[in-house]
This record gives structure tokens, sequence and C-alpha cells, in this order.
């Protein structure tokens, strides 16, 4: 069950993030002009994204259900699945994020653009609370939801832009690719910033430490996988940049290197959907 869940966590999350930082980069990076071919791939894969959302998004409710209630079948009980929605934060706060999943497909369908990127922000912001965000209470604990909100727009944007320019890149002489290239740069020196800080507040916060330890086991050695995957792609990004005039004549390793730093941020969200379900070793006196 415990592999299940992260699985289903490691889903549903990166659905929420390609989708808010594709919605978010697409103005920045080719401005208000259609694309149509762009525009159409565009929406079928956030069309596709978002029922994926919706379906992993229940099946981790079932899956949570099945997880408390100690039973399988549990999940299969309208009355108990009743109960984790309404009796437990996490039911509370699934039940909008669910919501906002839901009217995002009909949004998509008909299609509404207009609602897009407030809804994907919202939906993106509800999964703030679930996991760690929810440890603590008062103004502790919406002061730690708030950065970890922080947190995942700043995570979102930088992998739903990678995947906006890796379909740029399939047709790179539609576009002005250096003037692209340098906007995402740009952008993105505020996304690190965002990410790095938040990311240490985080583990204070959870650990009591600068750094939990020991290092080499448990919610230390995820978070250090998840630490090395961000520095690898922080050094293709500096490696682009460094080489970002005249990228045109090397369409081939430019493709390669963001292909990486993607692939790269993805297996970050692989570690992060393990560190939600660790104990993060809070110090105690």
């Amino acid at each position: 069950m415990a592999t299940l869940l992260v699985l289903c966590r490691f889903v549903h999350f990166i659905v929420v993030l390609l989708m808010f930082g594709a919605c978010v980069f697409r103005p920045l990076l080719l401005g208000a002009a259609t694309q149509p071919v762009l525009d159409l791939q565009l929406l079928r894969i956030t069309r596709a994204l978002a029922w994926v959302g919706l379906v992993s998004g229940v099946t981790w409710l079932l899956l949570i259900t099945a997880s408390m209630a100690g039973s399988w079948d549990a999940a299969l009980h309208l009355s108990t699945v009743q109960l984790v929605l309404g009796k437990t934060f996490f039911g509370q706060v699934w039940v909008w994020h669910l919501l906002l999943n839901l009217l995002l497909v009909i949004a998509l369908v008909k299609p509404w653009p207009v609602l897009r990127l407030p809804v994907i922000a919202l939906l993106l912001a509800t999964l703030a609370p679930v996991g760690h965000g929810a440890m603590l209470n008062g103004l502790s604990g919406q002061m730690l939801i708030l950065n970890q909100v922080v947190h995942l727009f700043s995570v979102g944007a930088w992998l739903g832009g990678l995947m906006l320019l890796v379909l740029v890149l399939r047709h790179p002489h539609s576009y002005a690719l250096e003037s692209i290239l340098r906007r995402f740069s740009g952008v993105g020196y505020g996304l690190v910033a965002g990410l790095l800080v938040t990311g240490l507040i985080n583990v204070r916060v959870l650990t009591g430490q600068f750094w939990p330890t020991p290092l080499f086991s448990g919610f230390a050695l995820i978070l250090l996988i998840k630490v090395l995957l961000v520095l690898g792609m922080l050094a293709l990004a500096l490696l682009n940049r460094l080489r970002i005039e005249r990228c045109e004549a090397r369409l081939g390793s430019l493709k390669a290197s963001v292909m990486v730093e993607w692939l790269l941020g993805i297996s970050a969200v692989v570690a992060v959907s393990l560190l939600g379900t660790l104990p993060p070793m809070v110090m105690t006196n």
C-alpha cells in the first residue's frame, strides 16, 4: 500500500506541477500572439494531464481511506470515504482539491481559457497542506503552508517551463529561439532563488536542524538525493545560459540538455513523493 501511495503521489504532483508551469510560461516565453500548432498541442497535453490528475486524485483518496481503516475493502465503502472527507484535515482539503480538478477538466473541454491559470494555481496551492505542511498548528502551521505554496509554485513553473521548452525545440525554426531562452533563463533566476530559500525553510522547520541526521538513512538520504538532482538541473541550466549565443547552431546538444534537465526535475519529484510519506525526524530537547 505504501508503494502505491508513493506512486500515486508522484503521478498527481507531477501532472499538477507541469500544468501550472506550462500555463505560466506560455505567455512569458511566446507572448500573447497565437501559435496554432503549439497551442493546440499544449491544450491536448493539458487536457490529458487534467484527466490523469482527477483519476490519480481520487485514487489517492481511496488509498488514504484504505490506509486509515487498515483494509482495502474500506476504500470501496462510501460511508468510510465520507468519514475521511468530513472528519480528517486531509479529507477537508481534498474535497476542494478534487472539485478544482473537476472544474479544470470542464474548463479545458469547453474550453474556457480565462479560467485555466487561476484554477491550476489553486489546484497546486491545495497540495501544500497535504503531507508535512500539516504538521504544525496555529500561525506556525499557516506560515509553513504558505512557504510550501511558494515552493510548489517555483518548482511547478520551472518544470512546466522546461516541458514547454521541449515542445518549442521540436520546431525550433518557427521561433526566435535565442530570445525565448534568454527570457526563460531570466525568470529562472527568481524561480531557483524561491525554490532554494523555501526548501531550506522547510528543512529547518520540520527537522529543527539546517540538515537532518543521520545523513545516509531515511528522510535525510532521500532529501540528499533530491538536492543532488536539483543541483544537476542547476548545472545544466547554467551551462545552457553560458552557451546561449548562436544556440541555433547546436540544436542537438541543446535539445538533449533541456530534456535531461527536465527528466532530472521529474526524478526530484519522485524523491519528494517519497519524502512526504517519511517522518522528518524532528529534533526534541
